[in-house]
């Protein structure tokens, strides 16, 4: 399925959000009855992991495997299948998760090339690296939760300018490195973040907006590089 055609993580966690939060309100209301939804909601996040993974082409593994096995374990919990004192021995498994992680991401020296017009990721709980090569590049939603996302694009072009990206980092960190001679936007909403171009300014620059940068930081950053 094409990329542009398929949902992108960050409307799928924003799904999830939203029907975490109905079914909270319709039980502290009284409206309904909702205490036997929310032993299920944890198979929500499994599935968010699980989608994370196979989108990242398995190249992004500590993360969505920590959300996998952490909202899992949740999942037999809430459900009595396993006592806690039980699911509690097997702690260790997290260390080996993130042993299995350094080592792949030490086998990975290159940053992951993409050639599609538009880039969907996440980054949870570890760091993601892409560089984008395609000549039509129309934008991105990037989603960094307690890790980090890079995003080259030095060697992709804009056809149809301007170009969009959309990061949402949360305890986490966004950088976007563009060409030199790119007129960069910001529009981000920072809550104890910052959202900033880092780049020097130069005399020789056009007006046209090259790529408009929007989204929202929470105890993070997002920044422009070159």
């Amino acid at each position: 399925m094409a990329l542009s055609n398929r949902v992108s993580t960050q409307e799928l966690l924003g799904a999830v959000v939203v029907i975490v939060g109905t079914i909270l309100l319709l039980d502290t209301t009284g409206v309904a009855e909702a205490g036997s939804l929310l032993n299920y909601v944890p198979s929500l996040f499994v599935l968010l992991g699980l989608y994370a993974l196979i989108t990242s082409g398995f190249r992004n593994l500590f993360g969505p495997l920590l959300v996998i096995v952490l909202a899992g374990a949740w999942q037999i919990a809430a459900l009595d299948l396993v006592p806690e004192a039980d699911l509690a021995s097997f702690w260790p498994a997290l260390i080996i998760l993130f042993g299995v992680s350094l080592l792949l991401g030490r086998m990975r020296t290159k940053a992951e090339e993409v050639g599609e017009q538009r880039v969907d990721g996440i980054a949870v709980f570890g760091g993601r690296n892409q560089r984008v090569t395609s000549s039509r590049f129309t934008g991105a939603d990037l989603t960094a939760l307690f890790g980090g996302y890079e995003l080259d694009l030095r060697d992709a072009e804009v056809a149809d300018r301007p170009a969009r990206i959309n990061a949402v980092a949360m305890f986490g960190g966004v950088d976007i490195i563009v060409p030199r001679d790119w007129n960069v936007r910001l529009d981000v909403l920072p809550i104890f973040g910052g959202a900033e171009d880092e780049r020097p300014r130069r005399e020789a620059e056009h007006e046209e907006v090259d790529l408009i940068l929007t989204g929202f930081v929470a105890f993070g950053g997002i920044s422009v590089n070159d």
